[in-house]
């Protein structure tokens, strides 16, 4: 008999969002990772009767730029928080022009050309190659078109999220190439985080939300600084609209993951037991405990 699984929705708050309304027993708690410190506290609360957790990317006030964020330690303070599922909110520029800003985008595929961060939980002492081939939890996916159907906001499925390194924005040659090779989306946050939460076989999803055409786009020099924040504004309440729609319809007792993603690491650890670090080894008690106390 397969043993369900009891969620806990772990969510993270990008640009605009630094809180989440309506949790029933709301608190912020401290947490402790071998990685440092995460970006915040994290909001433990419950919505509908679920079980939540929330997470600032950027910290409350928004001190963290895309390059200094901890996100081995973001990750890893949600994973020992008890998240199963963890849904990424995040804004972001438009490279087509069928998506404008106000517009949800569901990522299902990400190209990574960030270069200044720690990407994975492994390393020396313990080398481990997990597949990203399907880098979101399709499930999650589902859902997450559902609820935004139910509050009929803008949104498509599917879409390829270009995270560049920043803090500054494109050039416009570089917005032009990453056009050509067929990017929706361009942001600076969702790399490594989501292969962070493969590597801690937590499903991930990415709900992108666009605030404005990148740089590449005609109009782009007649848009305003407060255009740009209304939309983000826009943005982060019909996100909080969408958090309050999907936990519910993600928190009963399921099965395990169709898509695999709480075994992502079942064939991965490529480093004998006997060769494996010590030190490295304590660190990954909450991301790989699973598979490392087999």
């Amino acid at each position: 008999m397969t043993a369900s699984v009891e969620p806990v929705i772990g969510i993270i708050g990008g640009s605009g969002l630094y809180d989440i309304a309506g949790l029933a027993e709301r608190h912020w708690r401290k947490i402790e990772t071998p990685w440092g410190a995460p970006s915040d506290e994290l909001l433990f609360g419950r919505l509908a009767g679920v079980r939540c957790v929330f997470l600032p990317r950027h910290g409350r006030g928004h001190r963290l730029s895309p390059s200094h964020l901890n996100y081995r330690a973001n990750i890893d303070a949600l994973k020992r928080a008890g998240c199963t599922d963890v849904i990424s909110l995040s804004a972001v520029g438009s490279l087509r022009e069928d998506l404008p800003p106000g517009h949800f985008v569901i990522v299902d595929q990400f190209i990574d050309r960030s270069f200044a961060r720690e990407k994975s939980f492994f390393g020396e002492g313990c080398v481990a190659h997990v597949s990203m081939a399907h880098p979101v939890c399709s499930r999650l996916g589902d859902a997450l078109l559902a609820a935004a159907r139910d509050l009929r906001l803008p949104v498509t499925r599917g879409g390829t999220y270009l995270v560049m390194e920043g803090p500054q924005f494109s050039t416009k040659a570089e917005s032009a190439l990453y056009r050509q090779w067929g990017a929706s989306v361009i942001g600076m946050t969702n790399m490594p985080e989501a292969k962070l939460a493969r590597e801690a076989e937590m499903c991930y999803a990415t709900v992108a939300m666009v605030t404005d055409y990148d740089c590449w786009h005609p109009e782009h020099d007649h848009v305003t600084v407060e255009a740009v924040v209304r939309v983000l504004l826009e943005n982060a309440e019909h996100a909080r609209g969408l958090v309050s729609a999907l936990v519910p319809a993600l928190g009963a007792a399921r099965p395990p993951c169709p898509a695999g993603c709480g075994h992502a690491l079942d064939h991965a650890l490529i480093t004998a037991p006997e060769a494996r670090d010590p030190a490295l080894m304590a660190k990954l008690d909450a991301v790989a405990g699973r598979v490392l106390g087999a």
